[in-house]
């Protein structure tokens, strides 16, 4: 009997105890084995140990249409840092841009407008012309803003929250705080907010009761983040941390009473800039005190179980996540961008996205394939498909 004809849950069991290497060497034996080797269950096992492969821990798949075999060679340029790199759009005046990415839908936020951009283009160096959508309304820069399946909404230095509707013409605005709203988040029917004017409010996304506050939070210090749980129980606030040295605080979402404090004996001004939920329990933040803190509050709420700290002494002002082993963060200088494997302590690749200028990366997100950063003046590209040498740092 030949390899291939056995049973294939014998197949799937034989193959479960080879390597990367050892699988791609037997798929180039015969066009059967390579078939056979190129679906996602052989890969799966695998691709749960490399990082941004799409893989979260609990299983879900977060990128179906790419092959997973692809996903795993492509992590491994991640791991090695090797990439090209790319401006797809530049400005003349300095901003403090915002990113989300939804599928093939890059939503980018510059001055008081928010650009919808169908990735497609870009890749025939068209990133400028594929503009689908303007989201418009306030009279200030937009500070952040984010999405739902139906809708955009946006905080800005006016004041205002704006609801967009993703698909229609169609919004509702209201004037939220007394100063700017620095953040916002939604998740289900649950909008929180943050603002200079150092209060976090909670509003429903229903729309009969949408330009009403529910509840009004005094922080007593401007509010850099907010984030709400997947369980939609609680939410957390981060602040700037310079009247109240508790900048990291859990609110129950129904009453507004105050949970727990994250962590303890923070420094003065160790503002808290981004917060990342991972599950209703774990949760990733960052900020002013240059260290990126993995909080488990089934373990402990007043320790993180696990911190990692920027080797330059730089500020983080954002994150994302890959749900599963990699970290990636923007720092305040050099346009910076860091990728952290949760496994090590240390840095896993850094890339520099300008010099000798020097600008924060206020914002990024990534997929499978690509990793993209928005600095005060551009909006960069790394392409993580390509096979050539590592780029210069």
């Amino acid at each position: 009997m030949l390899f291939f004809q056995l049973p294939e849950d014998v197949l799937y069991l034989i193959l479960s105890y080879l390597d990367y290497k050892s699988l791609c060497r037997l798929s180039q034996v015969c066009k059967r084995s390579h078939h056979f080797i190129l679906r996602d269950v052989v890969w799966r096992r695998i691709a749960k140990h490399f990082i941004n492969t799409g893989m979260t821990r609990e299983g879900t798949d977060l990128y179906p249409a790419i092959k997973l075999k692809d996903r795993v060679k492509i992590s491994r340029n991640w791991s090695q840092g090797v990439c090209h790199k790319g401006a797809l759009l530049t400005w003349k005046i300095n901003l403090l841009p915002w990113l989300q990415l939804d599928g093939d839908v890059l939503y980018l936020s510059q001055a008081a407008d928010i650009g919808a951009y169908d990735l497609r283009g870009a890749e025939r160096g068209q990133f400028q012309n594929n503009k689908v959508d303007v989201f418009s309304g306030h009279r200030e820069d937009v500070c952040r803003f984010t999405l739902t399946d139906a809708h955009l909404i946006s905080a800005g230095g006016d004041g205002k929250i704006i609801v967009h509707c993703k698909n229609r013409d169609y919004s509702v605005e209201f004037y939220g705080h007394n100063q700017e709203v620095n953040c916002i988040d939604c998740r289900g029917d649950l909008i929180v907010s943050g603002s200079r004017d150092k209060t976090a409010k909670v509003w429903s996304l229903n729309s009969d009761h949408m330009d009403k506050c529910l509840h009004t939070i005094p922080t007593y210090d401007r509010v850099w983040s907010v984030a709400i749980s997947p369980s939609l129980c609680t939410f957390v606030t981060g602040t700037a941390c310079c009247k109240n040295f508790a900048p990291l605080r859990i609110w129950d979402t129904e009453r507004c009473d105050l949970v727990t404090c994250l962590g303890t004996e923070f420094r003065r001004g160790a503002g808290v800039l981004d917060i990342v939920y991972e599950s209703p329990f774990q949760l990733l933040t960052c900020g002013y005190d240059t260290f990126i803190r993995y909080w488990d509050l089934r373990v402990c709420s007043r320790k993180s179980v696990m911190e990692w700290e920027e080797p330059h002494d730089s500020a983080l002002y954002c994150m994302k996540t890959d749900k599963n082993f990699m970290i990636a963060s923007g720092s305040s200088s050099y346009g910076v961008v860091r990728l952290w494997d949760k496994r090590q302590t240390r840095c896993l690749q850094m890339f520099q996205l300008i010099s000798p200028a020097s600008s924060p990366v206020y914002s990024l997100c990534f997929n499978a394939t690509h990793l993209y950063a928005a600095l005060d003046s551009a909006l960069y590209s790394l392409d993580f498909r390509t096979s050539g040498p590592r780029p210069k740092r």
